[in-house]
Order: structure tokens, then C-alpha cells, then sequence
């Protein structure tokens, strides 16, 4: 956990203007954020539903970019920061993900699926305990390279591999309560 240290890459990433998928209840919340806290994630993406993963799309890369990384956090889990989907290496070319992402360790393009703190590989979605409200994090980042790590790796193992390589980040909250 970084608590109270700097965001990675910090002094020489930019910002990603657009994370998210426009539509309803989503507004600019920053330069470098955008919220849809005004509405609750779709059920379909949390445990209750299907646990499908999001589609997600993104536009503002910088130039230089070769790859992104995406990592979806519940920043308020009971034990924590839960991590819910690491996908890396994904092409610079890509500017979504489309819902429902196979649960696979890598596709056609290169890009690889990380392992969730669920203990899988790809997308878990959110399932907080009880009846509190959650924040779920998608932070993405353009990166001056690939990472080249072997499929299900770590939230840490990206974030350790990604230092110094960051041109660029952005982020989606969304809420869920049960």
C-alpha cells in the first residue's frame, strides 16, 4: 500500500482526459477523473448479477504510449484496498475493453489478465460484505512500454514494473452497495 507516498510515475505522468463510458450521470469530475457516483454500477457487474466486466473506453493518450495497464480497486474493503481486475500490456492502439472480458490469462493482441485478490484471473466483481457502500477504483495508466509480465500477475508486481514508466493515468469511481 502506498498511503501518503506519491502516485507512481509522479513528477512525469500526465493526465488521461476520458476513462469511462459516456452516457447518463457521467460528469468531468477533474482533469484527470471521472465519476458516475451518482449512479450505482450496473448489478450485472457485481457478484449478485453476472460478474461481467465492464466496458470501459478511453481516448488521450499521449504520444510514445505502447501499452496501458488497468487495475480496479475497492478502496473501502474491511482488510483494505481489494483488488478486484489487473489487465496490462494492453495495445496502444486500444482505446476500450468490451463487457464481459473471458476470464483467460491472455488474448490474441498481447494483453494479459493479472490475478484478483478473489485468487483468479481477470475481472471479480464487487461484492462488499454486509449492506455498506463501497468505492470501486479503475485507474489506467499509458505507459511508455509493456510490462512483459507472465499472465496473473499481481496488483503489486504491475504497479513495481510500471515505476518510471507512467506518461499518463486516469480514473473511474463507481459505487455499489448490496
Amino acid at each position: 500500500m502506498r498511503t501518503g507516498a506519491a502516485p507512481l510515475g509522479a513528477g512525469r505522468a500526465g493526465r488521461l482526459p476520458w476513462l469511462g463510458r459516456p452516457g447518463p450521470g457521467n460528469s468531468p469530475a477533474g482533469a484527470d477523473q471521472l465519476q458516475y457516483s451518482s449512479r450505482r454500477n450496473p448489478k450485472k457487474y457485481t457478484c449478485d448479477g453476472t460478474d461481467a466486466s465492464p466496458e470501459l473506453a478511453w481516448s488521450g493518450a499521449p504520444a510514445g504510449t505502447q501499452s496501458f495497464t488497468l487495475i480496479a480497486i475497492d478502496m473501502d474493503a474491511p482488510i483494505g484496498q481489494f483488488v478486484h481486475w489487473v489487465i496490462y500490456d494492453l495495445p496502444a492502439g486500444v482505446r476500450e475493453l468490451p463487457e464481459a472480458l473471458p476470464a483467460q490469462e491472455q488474448f490474441a493482441d498481447g494483453s494479459r489478465q493479472g490475478t484478483n485478490d478473489f485468487g483468479r484471473i481477470g475481472y471479480g466483481g464487487p461484492c462488499p460484505p454486509g449492506s455498506s457502500r463501497h468505492r470501486y477504483v479503475f485507474r489506467l495508466y499509458a505507459l511508455d512500454r509493456k510490462l512483459n509480465l507472465p499472465a496473473g500477475a499481481t496488483r503489486s508486481q504491475a504497479e513495481e514494473a510500471m515505476k518510471g514508466h507512467i506518461l499518463a493515468h486516469g480514473e473511474l469511481i463507481g459505487r455499489y452497495q448490496r
